[in-house]
């Protein structure tokens, strides 16, 4: 069976994406710099056959075209923790990793890190220089509440998931910066 990755993102739609940055930079700017992002992780995701990816779009029925040809699957409702629980459920079998698609230095070789990481442990996590995770990556022996009592959208996300784990082997994946505001994006290579 091959790995799969999961791409979580949101509808890009105006006002709807990115609300933090946008407060900083503007609706338009932040709309484009979703798309951008989303675009260039789809694409080169899609295009690496060590793995099948698929993009998890909320909302669910959302309509909207990417210039690249992913599989799409419903989020559904909850929050984060419920809803990445539902799309690894999907895969029981399987390893999955789930990448937020805010990550503009996540490449392909990161998920074929997180994959190798399975091999000798049950997740590998790709810490963000905010407290957060840009990537979660399940062997089959995942715990059932993987996301049981997380704080989302907080310094504490990352250690918070961790204590769903204890008595587990996890592996850390390189620390990246997910973009949140204009701070974050300001921080980025040009």
């Amino acid at each position: 069976m091959r790995d799969t990755v999961i791409v979580f993102a949101r509808a890009p739609r105006l006002g709807a994406v990115k609300r933090r940055l946008a407060r900083d930079i503007g609706e338009r700017a932040a709309l484009r710099f979703h798309r951008e992002t989303l675009i260039r992780l789809a694409r080169a995701l899609a295009a690496d056959r060590r793995f099948r990816t698929l993009l998890a779009v909320t909302p669910d029925r959302a309509s909207f075209r990417l210039p690249v040809r992913l599989q799409r699957i419903a989020q559904g409702g909850g929050d984060l923790g419920q809803r990445m629980h539902r799309a690894c459920a999907r895969f029981p079998r399987g390893r999955v990793a789930i990448i937020g698609s805010d990550i503009p230095a996540a490449r392909p070789a990161d998920l074929a890190a997180a994959f190798h990481a399975l091999g000798r442990g049950d997740a590998a996590f790709g810490p963000a220089e905010d407290g957060g995770y840009w990537l979660v990556a399940f062997s089959p022996r995942r715990p059932a509440r993987p996301f049981r009592r997380v704080r989302w959208s907080s310094e504490h996300a990352l250690a918070d998931t961790l204590a769903n784990f204890r008595g587990r082997r996890v592996a850390f994946l390189r620390e990246l910066r997910d973009v949140d505001t204009a701070a974050d994006l300001a921080k980025l290579p040009a």
